[in-house]
């Protein structure tokens, strides 16, 4: 009798057995679970990545940042006071700031789509997925547009932009309209990798962190240095590929990495709450 009591009384510590954390959890319940953005850190450097990508290729036509809409402001507060300047008698809207305005007006449709996480939940693997699938496709929507414009990638100089006809504005404002939402997902996500697609505040974070020159790992410090990496690596490819296959086929290189961006969304943990 003492033997078996002694038995039961031992099993009894015994710990017991490992359940997964998302064991039990429905697909809907394992989708609408808030993500983690400490441990977001390999989709969110392909988004800087990105901007890099579609930058490159925006800039190598027609000198203009998708991402970039700081610039794009000032171009466009430029015209208007060119047509106060002293002795101006063409009052044309010049390609250039076409060109422009249109990136800004679809950078900012494109980031008003991000609304829609506030429905679903910005931070939830379900609109991560689908947000960054709709980028998929509007930088799919760029590659078709800019491929049946037939026009060039890359320009001469800065007087003689590559892309001039229509469909290549419906290229640049697809283009800008993906790095817009991108930019808003990025925001909501709340990581040191801000927007992932301005950086001026990420350089300036960077410079003023005190634990810059610290030795060890600081998440603070090297999250940031990851985004500019990312960013000018994107840059790099993004007009190493243009060279070889044109920016059609960069758009559509651009299409397949968004959708891989995507897939990642769905196996990033799920934010614990003590």
């Amino acid at each position: 009798m003492s033997n078996n009591g002694g038995k039961q009384e031992s099993s009894s510590t015994l710990p017991g057995p490992v359940v997964s954390k998302n064991e039990g959890l429905s697909w809907k319940e394992y989708l609408m679970a808030n993500v983690d953005p400490k441990q977001a850190t390999t989709p969110l450097a392909m988004y800087c990545f990105m901007t890099g990508f579609i930058d490159s290729i925006s800039f190598t036509a027609v000198f203009v940042w998708c991402g970039f809409q700081t610039g794009n402001t000032v171009q466009l507060a430029l015209a208007i006071a060119r047509l106060f300047s002293p002795g101006n008698t063409s009052f044309e809207f010049e390609m250039a700031d076409r060109q422009a305005l249109v990136s800004l007006l679809t950078f900012l449709g494109g980031a008003s789509l991000g609304r829609i996480g506030d429905k679903m939940g910005s931070n939830t693997r379900a609109w991560l997925f689908l947000g960054t699938m709709i980028q998929a496709l509007f930088t799919m929507a760029a590659a078709l547009t800019v491929w049946k414009g037939g026009q060039g990638s890359i320009a001469g100089f800065r007087g003689e932009p590559a892309w001039t006809n229509a469909l290549s504005f419906v290229a640049l404002g697809f283009a800008s309209a993906t790095v817009g939402l991108q930019g808003i997902m990025g925001k909501r996500v709340n990581s040191q990798f801000a927007t992932t697609v301005v950086l001026t505040t990420v350089w300036c974070e960077l410079l003023s962190d005190p634990k810059l020159f610290r030795p060890k790992f600081q998440i603070t410090r090297d999250h940031k240095v990851l985004a500019v990496f990312s960013l000018f690596l994107g840059g790099f490819v993004g007009r190493a590929i243009l060279d070889q296959v044109g920016s059609a086929g960069a758009f559509g290189v651009g299409t397949g990495i968004r959708v891989v961006i995507a897939l990642l969304w769905l196996f990033v943990p799920a934010k614990k709450y003590v």
